[in-house]
């Protein structure tokens, strides 16, 4: 099997997608592997799971809220639908202007986009979209996305780059929902390997419960 160089991570609200980026990062860093983690999670707290120091922290600011970036690379303001914009915007250079680095990993934080809806057809859609088309297809690096439950910065051509998708189970029915949704939006996508991973196993009855209800392959239990 090749080496995994794009993984995305996905699950519920608090079920640990969020430790589990930050511990494959640290994973892959200290075997020497170049890593860039993106803040794809709405909430947010990646940085701060990875051990990124306040000061550095301080410095990141959401993609989806840099207004006078997004006028720049695709001609509309952020806020409006409709009209006309640019649907392939330079990206190349966001990357290393916007994120911070430290102990081998590069963060970058995506942000959200507030207009109602998936598919949302709006100037911050097209840079973020464009900006995860270029992490996942034309850069050679380790690439983890901590993603909220769903595929909403992915399209047809990327999703395909992908390498694994990994959702983060617990023992309880609303994760397993959440992990079936995740499985259905990545299908649409064409995305065929799906994992899981399941969290907060606290013996033989969680981890068989998982085993049994799971509707993608378990590759371990934490």
């Amino acid at each position: 099997m090749a080496p995994l160089s794009k993984i995305a991570i996905s699950g519920k609200g608090g079920v640990g997608k969020t430790s589990l980026s930050a511990l494959l990062a640290h994973i892959y860093a200290e075997r020497g592997r170049d890593v860039t983690v993106i803040d794809a999670d709405p909430v947010g707290g990646l940085a701060q799971a990875l051990g990124f120091p306040v000061d550095l922290v301080a410095k990141v600011k959401p993609i989806s809220e840099m207004e006078d970036l997004i006028y720049e690379r695709t001609g509309a303001k952020p806020g409006t639908s409709g009209g006309f914009f640019s649907l392939n915007p330079r990206v190349d250079d966001i990357p290393e202007r916007f994120s911070v680095s430290h102990r081998g990993i590069r963060f970058l934080r995506l942000g959200t986009i507030d207009i109602g809806g998936s598919g949302c057809i709006c100037p911050e859609s097209a840079l973020l979209r464009a900006l995860v088309t270029h992490l996942l297809l034309y850069r050679d690096e380790m690439l983890i996305l901590d993603m909220e439950a769903g595929v909403e910065h992915l399209g047809r051509a990327t999703a395909q780059a992908v390498d694994a998708f990994l959702v983060v189970l617990e023992p309880g029915r609303r994760s397993l929902t959440t992990a079936e949704r995740v499985r259905e939006l990545a299908g649409d996508l064409g995305i065929t390997h799906v994992y899981a991973v399941g969290n907060k196993v606290r013996g033989e009855e969680d981890r068989a419960f998982l085993q049994e209800q799971r509707p993608v392959p378990v590759l371990g239990f934490l």
